[in-house]
Order: C-alpha cells, then structure tokens, then sequence
C-alpha cells in the first residue's frame, strides 16, 4: 500500500469509534490493520478500552478515529467526497448536493450519474449544504461511516458528526486535501485501503499518458485566481500553494510563480488576497488560471495595473464557467478527474501557446 501514509493509519487512542454491521474485514483492510498495530502497538483506544483486532484507526486534523469492522453504510459530506466510494463500487447511503457547476440542478454531477447507472443504483439521499452541514439528515441516514476527507470542517462539525458515527476528517489543512489523500483517506476508512491506492495508481498512468501530449505545458509558472470580481479589482485573490487546484497543477507538469510560494508558506491558508498594487510580484507568471468569461479577460486588460500581468498582456488566461460541469476541471475528484482531464490539458496549453 505505497500511496496510504503510515502517520495517517496508526493504531491509538481515538476521537470515535462505533462498531460496523459486519464484523470481518476484508483482505485490503486487514493490510492496513496490520499496518495500523506495527506503527503503535498495545495503545488504547478511547473510552477506556482497546480497539479490536479488526479495528482501523485513522489520523488527521482533529485527532484519530477508530473504526470497528468493515462499514456497510457510508455517508459523505462536503465536496466531492461522495465519489470515492462510487468509484469503488459503494453507494452511499447519503451525500452531498452539488451546486458549484450543477447546469440542471438536480445536486449531481454527470460522472456521478453515469456511475449510478454503471452500478444500477437510485440517487442516494441528498444532504442539503447551502447552510452548512444537515446535521439531522446525515444522523437519519444511519450511516457506519462519514466520510470527509476533502471538507472545511470545524471542530464543532467534526464533534457533532462523531457523535453520529466515526469520521474521516482532513489530514491537515481545510480544504487542502488532494485527490490522492482523499481517494485513499477515505478508502481506508471503508476498509478497502488497496483498492483506493490501485485507483491512485491508475490515475497517475492517466495523468502522465496525458501530460506527455502536451510538452508546452512542462515548468509553466501558472497561478489561479480565486472568483474575480469585475467591478472591484483593486485586490489579487489567488490561490495559494496549499489549495488543491494549484496542486493538480504539479500533476499537469505546471510551477507556481515563486511570490505564490512565498506567500502560501507565509499564510499558511488555501488562498491569498493582496493589493492589485503588488500584481508586479507575478511577473514571472506565464498562464492565469480562474473562474468567468470573455467578459472577465476584457476586464483584466482594462485595468492599468494588472494589464501589465504578463499573462494577462499575453492573453494566456483560462477562465473556467462557473454555471457547468467544465467548472470543475481545475479541482478533481474520484469520478471527474478522467472526465475533464483531456479538456482542461487543452484550455491550459490552448493559452501557454
């Protein structure tokens, strides 16, 4: 299991533990447990006693938790994490409504259709996130597991979700989790750690078969405004080192400017904003990645200091729709990430050249 980290699976004391409806894991996850008891054994879990032998514990952000058995019911909140166990051929019991790139407002994506079709399977329960997580309808989906690998949960959130069943948290950093960590993040909290690292694997293979099509895109220095707004640009908002769209970049063969770096490490946070009077900072940036239209680009080369953006002067800029699936290119997930991956490879070396 190369992709799983062993500081995300070690067997301690945990945050939350609920036993699973079926007892014996399967053969994936008893490789993680194994995993799990050699990092740290003879360590108690919380409430005073031990997990069991078929107990999977899980590291991140706010603590560890155990899970007993091997879940039946899996519950997803926040963005895309939903996909994971679909991809793996799981149907969740309940996940969350998509709205961002959602063009006919049914709360699911087209890939993710496609893949309830492929396993023959109804639209699960859709939570309702436009306030914040639903608490109450997650707690009535009876779930074994909530999976929340990619999320910006708060410690309140993830206390009040534990107390529904066991969640699979962030590893580090709201919503800075990549595809890879919260494909085999929330793998393993399914017990099904193996299969998540071969879909890991495969995507790289995808990825670098595709990447090798598009050498003018290899060392661009890209940065990736976060949603620009028209009538106010006295400020750059970008995203930061830390976001996991300007991760993806790496995969694609792209660098950040160096004061994209600088100021990721210095913020620590998945975005930046800085006044439009620093944009001289990005000289090195090669391509613009953001969210808009024709009319956005217009926008950007009227205004006096940030026309002088040589990515902007070039008119290397790709501006994602906000209002379509194609949206969601530039921030991948377990079932969109072979879905948009020749089309985004495409708008980025359409700009570069």
């Amino acid at each position: 299991m190369p992709l799983v980290r062993p500081a995300l699976l070690r067997s301690r004391s945990a945050s939350a533990t609920r036993p699973a409806r079926r007892g014996g894991l399967l053969a994936a996850a008893a490789a993680v447990v194994l995993l799990a008891s050699a990092c740290t054994p003879g360590q108690a879990a919380s409430g005073g006693g031990e997990p069991g032998e078929d107990a999977l514990t899980i590291e991140h952000a706010f603590g560890e938790t155990v899970i007993e058995g091997t879940p039946e019911r899996v519950a997803t909140v926040a963005w895309g994490n939903h996909e994971v166990p679909l991809a793996l051929g799981v149907v969740p019991v309940g996940m969350a409504a998509t709205t961002w790139g959602d063009n006919n407002g049914d709360g699911v994506m087209p890939w993710v259709e496609e893949r309830l079709e492929e396993l023959g399977a109804e639209t699960p329960v859709l939570f309702d996130e436009s306030d914040g997580i639903d608490f109450e309808a997650v707690a009535d989906s009876d779930p074994d597991v909530i999976l929340a690998a990619y999320s910006g949960l708060s410690q309140e959130d993830y206390e009040t979700l534990s107390e529904i069943a066991p969640v699979v948290a962030f590893p580090e950093n709201a919503w800075g989790t990549d595809w890879r960590d919260t494909i085999t993040m929330n793998a393993a909290g399914m017990g099904l750690a193996e299969e998540g690292d071969e879909l890991v694997a495969e995507y790289e293979d995808l990825i670098a078969e595709k990447t090798a099509e598009h050498p003018e895109l290899d060392g661009t220095a890209a940065m990736f405004l976060t949603h620009v707004d028209e009538s106010d640009l006295s400020t750059v908002s970008y995203y930061s080192a830390l976001d996991t769209r300007v991760k993806y970049f790496g995969d694609l063969g792209l660098t950040s400017p160096e004061a994209v770096i600088a100021e990721s490490e210095a913020n620590g946070t998945y975005s930046v904003q800085q006044s439009a009077e620093t944009a001289d900072e990005f000289a090195d940036a090669e391509l613009i990645v953001t969210y808009g239209g024709e009319e956005l680009l217009e926008a950007l080369q009227a205004d006096p200091i940030l026309s002088q953006m040589p990515a902007v002067e070039n008119e290397a800029v790709v501006a994602l729709p906000g209002d379509g699936p194609l949206g969601n290119a530039a921030n991948p997930t377990a079932l969109s990430l072979p879905w948009h991956l020749d089309a985004y490879l495409k708008l980025l070396s359409d700009a570069v050249e």
